[in-house]
């Protein structure tokens, strides 16, 4: 091992964690933000590979995992943290059988998703994280929260404060956490540089089109979102525009 994770410093106590043996599917951000007090780590990726063998130094201060919502590329590292947090409405799916395989087709049944016929990717890792790993038993078992947020709250850190925004819509439970002194926004996958995904079962159109409406006239410096690149106001409203758009005839 040594190799799953990749590491980034993005400046003024922010880390961007990625897995680059992940199909971009699943491939997710993991964001570890320091503070004078604690640190938090917004979302856990997959649990292919143990967060606390690779990257040790992660939970030398005992950090809080905040979960954007309860997809298993987002959660399944969330076991590792004495501390979890997450909205309420993703308790009870994160407390069950969390969805997960690392198949295509297998993962588009577990979601319940009709893909009409077509296949789905085949395996969504391009590595093994060790010989003999056997990706046929990849699972994640039931999680309990530490902490249920809803929206308002806030998350002190020491030095930084993060207020807690429910932006439903791709799921129930999906939150983003926005640094107000910075104006940082960490989105989850309420929206990022590419195709957003709104056709889940749990997914909900017009709660959707709220929290796009919303992010839209929201104050931001830079999104660090859930996949992809982080971006700035501009391009924020460009892809909120874009899907409020882009699904109006739906509405």
């Amino acid at each position: 091992m040594g190799d799953w994770y990749e590491v980034c410093e993005l400046g003024n106590g922010v880390v961007r964690v990625t897995e680059p043996h992940v199909d971009q599917l699943l491939r997710a951000n993991l964001w570890w933000l320091r503070g004078t007090d604690r640190d938090i780590v917004v979302d856990a990726g997959l649990g292919v590979v143990p967060l606390r063998q690779e990257i040790p130094e992660l939970f030398e201060r005992d950090p809080l995992v905040v979960l954007t919502h309860a997809h298993l590329d987002h959660v399944g590292g969330a076991h590792e943290f004495r501390e979890r947090a997450a909205h309420a409405a993703a308790a009870g799916i994160l407390a069950g059988d969390i969805p997960a395989s690392l198949y295509g087709a297998e993962l588009y049944r577990k979601f319940g998703v009709d893909v009409a016929g077509e296949p789905g990717p085949d395996l969504l890792i391009n590595a093994l994280p060790y010989p003999g790993y056997d990706p046929h038993a990849y699972h994640l078992d039931g999680l309990a929260l530490t902490r249920q947020l809803k929206d308002g709250d806030t998350v002190e850190l020491g030095g930084r404060t993060l207020d807690v925004l429910h932006l439903p819509g791709h799921t129930p439970g999906c939150i983003a956490l926005l640094e107000q002194r910075t104006g940082v926004l960490y989105s989850g996958d309420v929206v990022y540089d590419g195709s957003l995904i709104d056709n889940l079962p749990d997914s909900d159109l017009a709660s959707y089109r709220r929290s796009m409406e919303l992010l839209a006239q929201l104050d931001v410096s830079v999104v660090h979102p859930g996949h992809g690149h982080s971006f700035n106001r501009t391009r924020l409203r460009e892809l909120a525009g874009a899907y409020l758009r882009g699904t109006a005839a739906s509405h």
